[in-house]
């Protein structure tokens, strides 16, 4: 078997068990391989058709769990937001911001996990929701990092493992499409894409699979470890691109 085709199987089953188990995280874990294997403009949309088969997938064992008037303000704020990230990336300094993103996911993360005692944030409503989700959006159009802000802010809400999981599945689902669709009007959803896709699509449903069975078998407490170990990751390698590329 090519290598390539290994590396492809491996990113997408590691992806695909990260997403299963928290819901988020496919481009996190599946690109530290893909790009060892492909050009980034080949593996963006790769990261996204994945992204979404394995969001598809674990939805249905997650949608008794979906408040509607809960979830559609993160979504909403989301969509409107990407285009605005976008419309800003002529006026920031894209590998500055990314380091101050990172660096601050690494301290947070860091501190949360250091304390006994998870704290908690009830104020705000739906109306918040909102407008974390437009930042959210906001960081996504600029900088592809739609995931983290949304996802501390949903972790400090004090919801049970169930509801967190259905907040960001869809905020995220919803995202990726819009991205998805962006990018086939661009024409990145090329063959090689295709190809690549038919090859990674198998891991990713695997994955998905033994990520899901992983999720049901963690309380609350520990769901929210892997939640902030996941960002804490995105974190130090937001900050070790950033280190690489100088």
């Amino acid at each position: 078997m090519d290598i390539d085709v290994i590396v492809i199987l491996a990113g997408a089953l590691v992806g695909g068990y990260v997403s299963g188990l928290a819901g988020f995280g496919t481009g996190l874990t599946a690109l530290v391989f893909w790009l060892h294997a492909v050009q980034p403009v080949v593996a963006g949309p790769l990261v996204v058709i994945c992204s979404i088969a394995a969001q598809i997938q674990t939805l249905p064992a997650i949608w008794h769990a979906i408040v509607w008037r809960r979830v559609v303000p993160f979504s909403l704020g989301g969509l409107v937001g990407v285009p605005v990230g976008t419309a800003l990336l002529p006026l920031v300094s894209l590998q500055a911001f990314k380091l101050l993103i990172g660096c601050v996911l690494i301290t947070y993360c860091s501190f949360m996990l250091s304390r006994r005692t998870a704290s908690k944030i009830s104020w705000g409503g739906n109306r918040a929701n909102g407008i974390v989700g437009l930042g959210g959006g906001i960081l996504g159009g600029l900088a592809g990092l739609s995931g983290p802000l949304p996802t501390i802010w949903i972790s400090l809400r004090g919801w049970s493992k169930d509801e967190k999981r259905s907040v960001f599945q869809v905020f995220n689902l919803s995202t990726l499409m819009f991205a998805a669709a962006s990018q086939a009007i661009g024409g990145f959803m090329t063959s090689e894409v295709g190809r690549l896709m038919l090859i990674a699509l198998p891991g990713t449903f695997l994955g998905a699979w033994l990520g899901r069975k992983t999720y049901d078998k963690l309380g609350d407490g520990r769901f929210d470890q892997v939640v902030l170990v996941l960002l804490l990751i995105s974190g130090i390698s937001i900050v070790a691109t950033w280190a690489l590329a100088l």
